[in-house]
């Protein structure tokens, strides 16, 4: 879910910590794989992978395999 930043008009994805970072949250696997299609796309990022978040019931983006 995305919070509305009132200050700046735009919007900050949920985010929450893994190890000694914050990582954007995804509320599905299919979500998370578009994020990871549109970012290799948009950004030319290498392959990225999702993996199901120890801490809670979404899913993040990764690079490693």
């Amino acid at each position: 879910m995305r919070k509305k930043n009132f200050n700046l008009g735009t919007y900050e994805p949920e985010k929450c910590w893994v190890g000694e970072e914050q990582k954007i949250c995804y509320a599905t696997r299919e979500e998370a794989e578009a994020a990871a299609r549109v970012a290799e796309y948009e950004h030319n990022a290498p392959r990225l992978s999702v993996y199901k978040c120890e801490y809670g019931d979404h899913w993040h983006l990764t690079a490693k395999r």
